[in-house]
């Protein structure tokens, strides 16, 4: 007689398949995932870290450490997992998060803080008003600002759009030391644009 093989269940298999790639369906602590701490931390040893007061810096027993960290009311927090031993921190692990986010959100505002300056150049601009405005285009780019240099032709001047491309290419030329092109001479409308970004930001 031939027997029926078992079957599991879809939900069964889900489970199975779960607990292998993920450890099952626990749901997790998004802190947690960001840091092991406290019991979590599963290794004999630890290098501890950082200026808590009466304990010196090196290599110690995680019990010993975590003691120290309960003592005072505090977090012991994995800080480098990879280090042999690991790097760890006896601190306040809620203002640790706090105080990471904090310094996250500065720095998004801070990259997210474009400032573009611009400077407008005449198809027909002579040598002494094209240096006076290089030297301000120059100090934008120094100071973190991008840069947006075109030329207006008004009227009929627009039959010097040649002369226009060249000269916003000289200025590129002539600033490479302190910015990049973003974007090449580009004609929309009445205005040829060139975009430039600082080589290096403050």
């Amino acid at each position: 007689m031939q027997h029926q093989r078992f079957k599991p269940s879809i939900t069964k298999t889900l489970n199975i398949i779960a607990k292998k790639r993920f450890g099952g369906f626990r749901p997790s602590n998004r802190n947690e995932d960001q840091h092991k701490i406290n019991e979590n931390i599963h290794v004999p040893e630890v290098r501890v870290v950082g200026d808590v007061e009466e304990i010196e810096q090196g290599v110690y027993k995680t019990s010993q450490a975590l003691e120290w960290a309960q003592e005072r009311g505090l977090d012991l927090v994995l800080i480098t997992e990879n280090a042999k031993p690991p790097v760890a921190k006896i601190l306040d692990y809620k203002k640790f998060l706090y105080d990471e986010k904090k310094r996250k959100k500065e720095m998004k505002a801070k990259q997210s803080k474009v400032v573009i300056k611009e400077i407008r150049f005449g198809p027909n601009t002579d040598e002494h008003d094209y240096e006076f405005k290089k030297r301000h285009a120059e100090s934008f780019l120094k100071d973190g600002a991008k840069l947006k240099a075109y030329v207006f032709f008004k009227g009929r001047s627009i039959v010097f759009k040649d002369q226009g491309e060249i000269l916003l290419l000289k200025l590129a030329q002539d600033l490479e030391e302190f910015g990049k092109v973003e974007q090449m001479p580009k004609l929309e409308g009445k205005r040829m644009i060139m975009m430039m970004a600082p080589t290096k930001t403050k």
